[in-house]
This record gives C-alpha cells, structure tokens and sequence, in this order.
C-alpha cells in the first residue's frame, strides 16, 4: 500500500443492530474498491472481515475488523464491527478511533435496538455519521418506512440524499439528490433520472438543500434570495453540515446485489473528516500533570492509543493502534505511558481482515498493528519517554453475567489461569473474579453468547477445556436464639492422653457483623495458653454450619467454662473440644439458613416498566423506588441474589434488548422456610453425588 499523508485518511467504522448487513456491506465495498476479485458471503464464511472460527460458525461477527482500501486516492480505514450486543465491548474499540460513522439500517426492521445504542455512542463522541439503509431488495423492504423510524427516533436531522429507483425484488438504483443521477448496477457512472420519480425527486431535494444551507450563512443568503445552488454549493454544505451533526445524510442499496455502494463510498470520502480536520487532540502530561493539545501531524510528538489486543498461543499479543500524532516506525523503541515501560517495536503492519502487510512507517491518523509488545494492552498509550503523553482510554462495560468455569482434567487446571487470563487481555469486557465462599473461579462477559465464544476460544486458542455452569449461590448459615453447649474430648491410647473439656455460649449477632470470640474464664478453669486453641476450633467448626454445610456468620461465642488434665491437655484437645461444643450449640440455636440480598437498578424505556415490576416480584424482589427521564425508568429493588443468576438474558429477552441492569451486594436475609428444606436437600443429594465420585 502507498504512503498517504494524514488529510489522505478517512477513519470510518461500520455499526448497527446484528443482521443489518454490515459485513455484507463491508464485503461490496472492498470488491467494488478492487481489493478482492469476488464477493464473500457471510452464509458460506468467506467474507473477508468474518475470519474468525467462531463467526464462520456462528455467522455473525464476533470481532471488530480492519478494512483499509483507496478510493481515488484517499486511504479508507474502514472497520467493520458486531451488531450483537454480547460483543458491544468491540464497538466501543472501534468508536473510540473512528472519525465517523456509517449506521446500517435494514430495509425491512427499520430502527432497532442495536441502532439505538449505536446512535447514542456515537452522540456521546460527537461523531458524524451516515445512515446506509440496506436490504432494499428484500421482501417487505420499505425505504421511506424506514426513513420515519429514523426521523421518529433520532430526529428530523436524518435527511435521504438518495431515493431508491423501485425497491424489493424491483430494485434498480438509487437517485443522487445531490448530483441529480440515476445509479444502478450496470450504469456505476450514472444516468439521467427516471421521468416518473420528477416530483418525489424535487420535494426531497428541497428538503436536503433547506437543511445543509443552514450550515453555511453565505449559501443561506443566496437560497433566502432565490438563486438556485448549484450541486458543488450543495456538496460543500453537505460536507459542513455532516462535520458540525446538524446533517445525518441517508442513503440507500443492497449490500448483497452491490448496488449503490460506490455512491456510499464517493460520500463517505467526501463528507467524513479526516484525522486532521476535528484539530489538537488532548493528552496528559503526567508529569507535569497538565493536558496538552496535540496536532494530528507528523510532526508532533509521537502519541498512539491501543484500541485492541488478540492474544494468540503462537505469536503472542497482536495489538492495534492508531497514530494520533507523529509517526511510528518499525524496528525503534516507544514508551508505555500508561504502565511507565519501555516497549519494542518490531515490523509494523497494516491489517485488512486476517491478512497482513508489512510497511516502514505508520503516519499520524493511520491505522496498523504490532506484534509482540511485553507490556502493553488494550486501552494503553504509546509515546516517547521524554514526553509520556497519556491519551483518554477506552471504558468498557461492566459484566451483567457470569459463569463458573470448571476444567475438565487436572491438565485443563493447571493451564487454566494463564489461558484466562491472556483471553481477558484480548477481550476487556470479560473479567474473571474467584468466589471465596463457593471456592469457584468465575467469569464475566455480556451474555451467555459472549461466555459461550470465551469457552470455545479456550479451546481452540489455548487448549483448555472448560464446563460452564451457573454460579453457586454463597448462602451462609447463623443461630437465631442463645444456647450453652458442652463438649469434653477424652481419649485414652496406653501412652499420652488427650483431654480438653470446654462449655460455651453461643449467641446470634446483627446481619453484617461477623464473627465474635470472648472468653469470661475465672480460676484458671482453662488455662490462657489452651484459649487460643479453643478459638481456632470454633473458627474451624464456622467453616461449615450443620444444615447444608455453608459457612456460619452473625455469631458471638464466649468461652466461659471448661477443664483440663495437667498430663494429657494440649492445644490439639481444646480444638477439637472447640470444634465439637460448636456444633453442639449451633444445632441447638434454631439454625437458618441465609441468602445475599442485591441491591439492583433497572432501566428501561417506560413501556416495559410494568412488565419490569411484575418480573421482580416474581422474583421475591421488593422495589424500593422508581425515577423516570427522557421516557426511560429507573427501578431500584432488593432481590435474592439466586434470583439474578440469568436475569441478564432474561431482561434482554422482556424488553426486546432495551433494558439494563447494574446490581451489587447489600446484605444477608434469612431464606423462607420452604425454600430453606429444598437448598438443605439438594446440598446434601450433591454431598452424595460427590462422595460417590470420589
């Protein structure tokens, strides 16, 4: 590929709900392009973005891909992203190092969940975008149907500058309302309009020029006064209009006919700035603690952000990155500001799907990948070290679900950890956390999709094999009423004895508080150096209460009575003697049962709020309030943690994707009764099935 200079580039990602087409698109644009010889089809796995095992079995994208392709000059760094909400984590790489954006629609769904939060990311950017409204040759496509989902939702901003020429199976092309030609697959040079599309071409034309001239007071004057624009004026405000957000241009096609995709392509390269024209970026300075702005020129000092990492067993990281200021160049040294090390750097390289092309250099605004850094990771920023600028990161969302992940042989165990964690480096909206009170290891992701591609990766990746299951809940036992118990251990052999004789008193204490140990003996009825040994037998005997053997809390015991043998005392007596008074005394104190309680946060779009509170009734749920804004509500409740294990796939599944959730411990509460004896049963036909194993 030929050197381009920074205003050459065009930073462009591709986004929307999952099906829409985006790789389909992808896929047209690089053959129209004349980067590949034949269109790929996701169904058959051989588009280019679609490399990945998982998404050639799947057929669906389940990682951001790099697209670089020239179009009359001008070096395009498309990147294709998934439209699965399991996978956002991908679309957030992407949208950070973008410079706008082309939403793809389909014809016949119109807006959908996944355009909404595409929508909404790109809002929080400031990015300007372009709508693509695919699948116009499908049964029940419906263009303008679809233009008023797009206007209802995201405003009358969203303006055509094409109208289809017939649509489904009568599609032919589209008219440039700009340019006033008629482009279809056999004419890509364009032609003279279809006669009866005259008047629907003159409304719509006038509704684009009222809206772009409005970005340019000049050419508002001259339409104020009557003079016709010409179609260069009217490009020239498009192009404003689309850089300042007051313009979304919509266009239309079918990625899978490749039809009007190289008018798509002439637009992007026209109205999306390049990574010279938004100015500075910010960095910080962390040592002098000031942000500094940074020209996007190749001049400036070197700075670059780390968008993505893959981790692979046999070259070992693979990051991607974009230049925003400077240059990098293959075979030098950079500096990790973010984590203060010093990195190598090998052969750079440009990627286009799974293939790579080596290159001397990589220039502020440009796009590539390198291969085999030590220390650095997603979200990292690459710079000189006698100017450590820190570029704004990249935030990802915390996960909404989680598995337990249990290897399937001693040798899956022992390569376990590292493999979980190379993979959580590669994918940054994965986390891993182990559980103390169920001794399981678990892992986060957005959806079960999302754990079900970790696992497979294990295994391809990495050669482990996991079982996933859902996690264990860490109920804990505790005493509801004051007891006293006694235990003495005698145990004569011929030689030494053993003998430790203990009383105490056992008291439950207020949720939250723990585990309390005091000893009220007088006369030396145990002698002090025996209490310590008392203590480390009860703490043993918390590790497993009497109902199902889970942990015991919220329990004061006092040690207030006991007796001992000069000759045959020892600590190991007065543990056990602990250990067995405790179980005595718990046994004895009303024992229950409890479970954690979350707090939990819900919002929703205002439609699905009842469906949302009848839910998390069902649930044994109690809502502590509720807050609406911008038609979306706010539900905080208290609910059973073993009631939230799946609530991330079953909230996604009652509110079509929309809803979302945030949820974090808050206390224990006493399990009812009846669902008490069910835990107790199934703790102990577990028991059995274990020992049976073993």
């Amino acid at each position: 590929m030929k050197a381009y200079r920074t205003d050459e580039i065009r930073n462009v990602g591709l986004f929307g709900h999952g099906g829409s087409g985006k790789t389909s698109l992808a896929e047209a644009i690089l053959f129209t392009a004349g980067v590949i010889n034949r269109l790929g089809k996701v169904e058959e796995g051989t588009t280019t973005s679609d490399y990945d095992p998982d998404e050639v079995r799947r057929r669906i994208s389940v990682n951001l891909s790099m697209l670089p392709f020239d179009w009359h000059g001008i070096k395009v760094n498309l990147i294709d992203t998934p439209g699965y909400f399991d996978f956002i984590g991908e679309a957030i790489s992407a949208m950070r190092v973008v410079d706008g954006a082309v939403v793809v629609v389909d014809a016949v769904a119109g807006v959908e969940v996944g355009t909404e939060m595409v929508w909404k990311m790109a809002d929080e950017r400031n990015l300007p975008r372009v709508v693509f409204v695919n699948k116009i040759d499908r049964e029940n496509a419906d263009f303008w149907r679809a233009l008023d989902s797009l206007t209802a939702k995201f405003g009358r901003r969203c303006i055509p500058v094409q109208i289809p020429v017939g649509g489904q199976a009568d599609f032919r092309g589209v008219v440039d309302l700009v340019t006033l030609r008629a482009y279809d697959g056999e004419n890509p040079a364009g032609g003279p309009v279809p006669a009866e599309l005259s008047a629907q071409i003159e409304e719509y034309r006038e509704k684009l020029v009222e809206a772009v001239v409005e970005a340019d007071d000049d050419l508002l004057n001259k339409y104020l006064e009557g003079e016709e624009l010409t179609g260069e004026e009217i490009e020239r405000a498009l192009t404003t209009a689309v850089r300042s957000g007051q313009v979304v241009p919509v266009l239309v096609g079918s990625a899978l006919l490749n039809r009007a995709v190289g008018p798509l392509v002439d637009l992007i390269v026209k109205v999306m700035p390049s990574p010279a024209d938004p100015g500075p970026v910010r960095a910080h300075n962390p040592l002098t603690g000031e942000d500094e702005a940074l020209d996007p020129l190749p001049t400036s000092p070197f700075t670059a952000l780390v968008f993505k990492t893959t981790a692979d067993p046999y070259v070992g990281r693979l990051n991607y990155f974009r230049v925003y200021s400077g240059v990098l160049r293959s075979d030098s040294h950079v500096w990790n500001a973010t984590k203060g090390r010093d990195e190598r750097i090998g052969q750079v390289f440009f990627l286009r799907g799974k293939h790579q092309e080596p290159t001397a250099e990589v220039v502020a605004g440009d796009i590539a990948a390198v291969a085999k850094l030590a220390e650095t990771s997603t979200g990292d920023t690459l710079a000189t070290k006698d100017r450590p600028l820190v570029l704004p990161g990249i935030r990802f969302p915390e996960p909404s679900f989680y598995a337990a992940v249990h290897p399937k042989t001693q040798a899956d165990l022992d390569k376990l950890g590292p493999a979980l964690t190379r993979l959580v480096e590669e994918d940054p909206t994965l986390r891993i956390r182990r559980e103390p009170d169920t001794n399981e290891i678990l892992l986060g992701g957005m959806g079960e999709s999302h754990i079900d591609v970790a696992v497979d990766k294990l295994k391809r990746k990495f050669g482990v094999e996991v079982r996933t299951e859902l996690p264990k809940v860490p109920y804990k036992e505790t005493i509801t009423r004051p007891v006293k118990a006694e235990h003495k251990h005698k145990k004569q052999t011929g030689g030494r004895g053993q003998y430790g004789h203990v009383f105490l008193e056992l008291e439950p204490l207020p949720r939250g508080s723990g585990f309390e140990f005091q000893e009220r003996i007088f006369g030396g009825a145990v002698p002090k150096e025996y209490i310590p040994a008392v203590e480390k037998g009860v703490r043993a005997a918390l590790q497993e209460g009497v109902l199902a053997r889970f942990p015991v809390v919220d329990v004061r015991v006092t040690l207030y009575d006991g007796s001992y043998h000069p000759v045959d005392s020892s600590d190991i007596s007065f543990q056990i003697a602990g250990r067995e008074a405790f179980k005595k005394g718990m046994a004895q104190a009303s024992p229950v049962l409890l479970e954690p309680i979350m707090r939990v946060r819900v919002t929703v779009p205002d439609e699905y709020t009842g469906d949302v509170m009848g839910d998390l009734n069902t649930r044994r749920g109690r809502v502590l309030g509720m807050a609406s804004a911008d038609g979306r509500t706010t539900i905080e409740a208290l609910v059973p943690y073993a009631e939230m294990r799946r609530y991330a796939t079953e909230l996604r599944s009652m509110t079509q994707a929309r809803g979302s959730f945030e949820m974090e411990f808050s206390h224990y509460e006493e399990v009812p009764p009846h669902l008490a004896q069910q835990i107790i049963a199934e703790a102990a036909k577990a028991r059995v099935e274990r020992e049976a194993e073993d």
